[in-house]
Formats: structure tokens, C-alpha cells, sequence
């Protein structure tokens, strides 16, 4: 048994992300959390393998990143893709540079693409630099990452800071003229030392003309986006049955430790419609043990009167004041424990339709729950699926979650997240 495309996602909601596309487009997908142990069993087309590496010290990042790859090779993976966030975030010492040439050093080619291009979600890169909706990348609120601020919308200059091997530019009047154009241009610069080229796009379109383009590459890194065009150069077309998952039961929940702009908007949208909330304050975490037991005994009587939302979500100068006293480390670990434990706690009180807003959230509440796979299905916005999962947590009949990067989805997706699920 073997799959047409392996995937490797440095986040667990950019691995949902990633899936879902890939779903939409009538791929049979398994996400896996984490490098699986035992071989592929599940007849499917692609495997994405969710890592949580996109924070973590640059050599780490790469051997689970190889690890990974690896075992995709061994399922006879016929192409590889490294997946990123939408707004092309890591720290100034990596992990996509570093990742991304371990990756082709691995796999013996020497070049590769990088776009992390969404237009669904208004990421568009024009002439190489990275628009969030009308503004620029330093502008969107991205400056402000606690872990990942992005203080540059060049992504030829952001790419080439972290690698050896010299960055080039694939722009949209190139793309605009279709996959043969944008083969020719590959051919160009490959002749020309480069060895990995930012693509332009900001349409579905350009990045359908992208897709057939990259069908003869051992490696793909991107966002999302770019797996919109690839199913067709496997012969798969869309199909509703890829997306179909068991009935969801259980009560309703929302564990919120995303910090982004949109998040924000979100939870003050849930809050507005008057639905329970009950606030983690990263400083009350940070001073007493018993935080964590106090909201999850305030939130569980109510879970049986709608859905119920934890959030630690914070303005830019609260997360600034904790990561002053406790280190910036320190201080996101700690969240995300506190987060992970009180998803467990809900899970065990009964929820069995969970959201996690949140990349790094989102890897510890799964991880916190022993979710190793994910059978991913109806897309809520685009980039944010519902999934099915088994869980080492609360009953045997498994868990529907939702794992919500902290820039995607509209100001109501709470509440239209469990309608969509419910439908």
C-alpha cells in the first residue's frame, strides 16, 4: 500500500488546515499526530503527519521533520510537502529555512518552491511580499506574535536569512500565464543557482496554474493554499464523500489560547451573544496552582445549557507582562499546559464537540487527550475543518474537534462551528 502525497505540517492546526484542503479537493486522507509507529493501514491518498516543531530549537525541528519524512518514504510517498502557516511565521533563526534544506538535502533535489499564498483566507503574495487581507504581513497584528513576530513582509528576504542556498522569485505576471509559464521560470532560475523560488499568487486561480507547474518536484513547501491544485495531477476530482463523519455527540466546549487578531474578535463575538465564557489570566496561571480547577469547576455545571468557552486570549501588553516575569518560553508552556489540562478536564465531563483556537494550543490539547489520528470532514471556514477522533479521554465512541489556527475563520465561527457539525 502506498500513498500519492506525504505531507509534514510543523503545527497541528496547520495539519488540519492542510488536510481539509486536500479533502475538498476529493483526496482520502489520514492525519496522523506525530510520526507514526506501525505502517500505513488505511487505503488512502495522503497522509499528513501533524508535528508541533514550529517553535522549537532549529536542529529539533529538522530531525522530527526527517523522522517524519522517513516514514513517509517508507509508505512509497510518491512527493513530499512541508507545510507552513499562512503568514510564513518562525523565528528569526528558522524552522522553514533550515527545514526546508534539510528536507532537499534529504531527498537529494535542488530546488524547491515556498508560497505560503491562501487567498481564501486573503494571504496573497504579490512580487514576493506577503499581504494579510489589505495590509501588509508587519502590519496585521503579526508584529505582535508572542512567539513568532513577523517584522518583515519580504519573503525573499525572510526566506534567504535563514538558508544557504540562494532565493529567488516566481511573480505573478509569470504565474498569471499558467503552469507551462511558471515550469519555464523554474527551469530559468534553477539555471541560475537558485535553489528555491517564492511564488506569487493571489487568486484560487493562479494557484490552480501553480498546481500542475509542481508536479515533477520531489519537495513542495507552502501554506495550505497550493494543495488546492494538486489532486488534479494525481487524476482525483472533488467528491462529498471524502468529508463524511460519525454523528456528533456529547456536550459543546471551546478552549481558546490563541492571541491574534482574529481570535480576539471571536471570543468578544461569543461573549456579545452572551454564551458562558470564563477567562485563564496568564498571571493568576503564573501565581496559584489551582486556576485550572477553579474554571473547570464554574465551567462544567453549565455545559448541559449550550456551549461553554475558556480562553486565555490577551492583548499584546498582557502577554508582554507575563513573558517579562517568566521568560517567553515559560510563559507559553505554562498556558498551554494550563489549556491542555482543562480540555482533558472537559472531555472527561462529558464534551464530545470540541474547538481549540490555537496553533500551539491546539498541539497540546490533542497530545493532552491522546488523539493519534484524525479523520478530518466538513469544513467550517475555509482552512478549518471538523474532524473525528479516537481518545485515550471520557467515552469510546470518540471526540469531534476542531482545531482553529488563531488567524482563520469569521467573527461568528464559534457559534457556526457547532451549527455546521450539528447539520
Amino acid at each position: 500500500m502506498s500513498i500519492k502525497l506525504g505531507c509534514i505540517a510543523d503545527d497541528f492546526t496547520g495539519a488540519t488546515d492542510l488536510a481539509n484542503n486536500l479533502v475538498q479537493g476529493g483526496m482520502r486522507v489520514l492525519q496522523a499526530i506525530g510520526v507514526p509507529s506501525h505502517p500505513l493501514s488505511a487505503d488512502v491518498d495522503a497522509v499528513v503527519i501533524a508535528l508541533k516543531s514550529r517553535t522549537i530549537p532549529a536542529e529539533a525541528a529538522i530531525a522530527d521533520t526527517l523522522a517524519a519524512l522517513r516514514w513517509l518514504q517508507a509508505q512509497g510517498a510518491q512527493q513530499i510537502y512541508f507545510k507552513y502557516c499562512s503568514t510564513f511565521d518562525s523565528t528569526k533563526e528558522g524552522n522553514i529555512g533550515p527545514v526546508t534544506e534539510a528536507l532537499m538535502d534529504e531527498l537529494e533535489t535542488d530546488f524547491t518552491i515556498a508560497t505560503p499564498a491562501f487567498p481564501d483566507n486573503k494571504r496573497t503574495v504579490v512580487k514576493g511580499y506577503l499581504f494579510v487581507a489589505d495590509v501588509l504581513l508587519h502590519e496585521s497584528g503579526m508584529q505582535n506574535h508572542p512567539l513568532t513576530p513577523m517584522t518583515d513582509p519580504n519573503l525573499v528576504r525572510v526566506m534567504q536569512s535563514q538558508c544557504q542556498r540562494k532565493v529567488g522569485l516566481i511573480d505573478y505576471s509569470i504565474v498569471q500565464q499558467g503552469a507551462a509559464a511558471v515550469e519555464q521560470h523554474m527551469d530559468l532560475l534553477r539555471s541560475q543557482g537558485v535553489g528555491i523560488a517564492i511564488v506569487d499568487a493571489l487568486s484560487n486561480r493562479d494557484l490552480m496554474n501553480i498546481g500542475p507547474a509542481l508536479r515533477r518536484l520531489p519537495l513542495l513547501t507552502a501554506g495550505s493554499g497550493v494543495a488546492i491544485g494538486l489532486p488534479q495531477n494525481f487524476g482525483i476530482a472533488s467528491s462529498s464523500q471524502a468529508c463524511a463523519l460519525p454523528a456528533p455527540q456529547g456536550a459543546r466546549a471551546i478552549v481558546s489560547g490563541s492571541c491574534s487578531v482574529a481570535t480576539n474578535a471571536q471570543v468578544a463575538s461569543f461573549i456579545k451573544a452572551g454564551h458562558a465564557a470564563f477567562a485563564l489570566d496568564p498571571q493568576e496561571v503564573a501565581a496559584d496552582n489551582d486556576a485550572v480547577g477553579r474554571i473547570l469547576a464554574q465551567a462544567l455545571p453549565l455545559l448541559d445549557a449550550g456551549p461553554v468557552l475558556v480562553y486565555s486570549t490577551a492583548d499584546s501588553s498582557s502577554v508582554k507582562a507575563v513573558q517579562a516575569r517568566l521568560g517567553a518560553a515559560e510563559a507559553g508552556a505554562m498556558i498551554e499546559d494550563a489549556m491542555a489540562a482543562i480540555a482533558r478536564g472537559l472531555v472527561e465531563g462529558g464534551v464530545g464537540q470540541l474547538i481549540v483556537a490555537g496553533g500551539e494550543t491546539s498541539g497540546a490539547c490533542v497530545q493532552a487527550l491522546g488523539i493519534s489520528q484524525l479523520q478530518i470532514g466538513r469544513q467550517i471556514d475555509p482552512g478549518v475543518p471538523w474532524c473525528h477522533a479516537r481518545t485515550t479521554v471520557g467515552g469510546s465512541a470518540g471526540i469531534h474537534i476542531a482545531l482553529k489556527s488563531g488567524n482563520f475563520g469569521t467573527e461568528d465561527f464559534f457559534e457556526k462551528a457547532f451549527v455546521v457539525v450539528n447539520e
